[in-house]
């Protein structure tokens, strides 16, 4: 990798305030959304008694619907120039739809609050990654969205550990975990009203040098913003639901109550390591950490697939953490670097519908091989996926890496 991005040490204080403000709204909300996805593969098999192959047909249609949805509120958060009323509206419906879940009595309740949930995660996906963006200065947006993905990821591990926690208490009560987990998703809805406040974006544009309002034709986003979706979507088809590392624990002989202790390696791994990261990345490039984190994903599920304890399980989950922080904050920053700032919107909501769609055909294929060959099957053929997705990523590089190039030479005139 030849590209030095030239930035100032990026310190936890010149982060942005309002980034900080949105970690801490994705924190809460994630808090909540973990507590109840940690038990949920769990119950939908044990109590609800609906197949793998289901759980990954919901899981990824879950997905998706949030996918979905991000295209349609990231070009109108461009066209209103509001992001974060639309951020509100979309916390807002993920906290309405709590109680649902432990009053739902059957698939078709769970499914249409999944449903309902996942759409408010998509409404106010696009906007949020968007806002970050705004917000950033450039020289400092790896570690702006690193920061905001630790934060997240801190409450994608908390979650579950809440979960373990009340699941023990309970004598294994899956609905009274499921009231518990409302609470923070109120919390993370009243902050994001009171707390974020949103720049002024057309001052912020103008310094950009865009004074035009923004029009909304795909071919207008750019080659290098394209890119970066084609990019992340093969990315996503060699990974799958987290949900599938919640039965590889129960499938080692973890207890209900344990098995969400994968996600919670998980998370401990990816929120340790997204700033870290980021911050490396506003230093050295993007690209070839992108390929680091290809290679823990290979050797990830390699270890998921041979595994037969809760040693070897953890270790790999934990492999499965490190890639997501070494990916997720840079594809986020790949595309807020290659987008023209009057469409950032836009380029989140095709970046999060192109991953979507793809992790919605993962995770039923996962789902199809689980049930046919078993758990080392599905992870396996993730690690083959992983490892073509890396030799794909060969011939794109020097395209990217052109990218990087251009991001330099804007940095080195803005911070000049």
């Amino acid at each position: 990798m030849t590209i030095l991005i030239p930035v100032r040490r990026a310190l936890l204080r010149d982060i942005p305030a309002g980034v900080w403000a949105l970690g801490f709204v994705s924190l809460l909300m994630d808090i909540s959304s973990e507590m109840i996805h940690a038990l949920l593969p769990i119950y939908l098999l044990t109590v609800i008694n609906v197949s793998p192959l289901a759980i990954g047909a919901f899981e990824g249609v879950a997905e998706s619907t949030a996918s979905t949805a991000k295209v349609f509120s990231g070009v109108l958060s461009d066209w209103l120039g509001n992001r974060k009323a639309l951020a509100a509206i979309g916390y807002g419906l993920a906290a309405f739809t709590r109680p649902i879940f432990p009053l739902a009595p059957t698939i078709g309740w769970l499914a249409a609050a999944r449903f309902v949930d996942r759409a408010g995660k998509g409404i106010r996906g696009a906007p949020r990654d968007a806002l970050v963006a705004d917000i950033s200065p450039p020289q400092l947006r790896g570690a702006s969205f690193g920061l905001r993905q630790s934060l997240d990821t801190i409450g994608s591990f908390l979650g579950p550990l809440i979960a373990i926690a009340l699941m023990w208490s309970t004598g294994n009560n899956f609905r009274a975990v499921f009231w518990v987990a409302v609470i923070p998703a109120f919390m993370s809805f009243a902050l994001v009203l009171t707390a974020v406040r949103e720049p002024n974006r057309a001052k912020s544009l103008q310094l950009e040098g865009v004074s035009r309002r923004p029009r909304f034709e795909l071919r207008r986003l750019g080659a290098p913003t394209l890119w970066v979706a084609a990019v992340a979507a093969v990315f996503a088809l060699a990974r799958f639901s987290e949900a599938f590392l919640v039965l590889r624990g129960q499938s080692i002989g973890l207890s209900p109550m344990l098995a969400p202790a994968t996600l919670v390696f998980m998370n401990i791994a990816y929120s340790a390591s997204a700033l870290p990261v980021g911050i490396l990345s506003d230093r050295f490039g993007r690209v070839t950490i992108l390929m680091i984190g290809l290679l823990l994903l290979t050797l990830a599920d390699v270890v998921l697939a041979v595994a037969t304890s809760v040693i070897g399980v953890g270790a790999g989950v934990a492999l499965w953490g490190l890639h997501m922080g070494f990916t997720q904050g840079m594809l986020a920053t790949l595309v807020a670097d290659t987008a023209p700032p009057e469409l950032r919107g836009t380029a989140f909501g095709l970046f999060h519908l192109v991953t979507g769609a793809a992790t919605l055909l993962a995770s039923v294929i996962a789902g199809a091989l689980w049930q046919m060959a078993g758990p080392e099957g599905a992870f396996l053929a993730g690690a083959a996926f992983a490892l073509l997705t890396l030799a794909g990523l060969l011939p794109v590089r020097r395209r990217m890496d052109s990218v990087g190039l251009a991001l330099a030479l804007t940095v080195k005139t803005f911070c000049s």
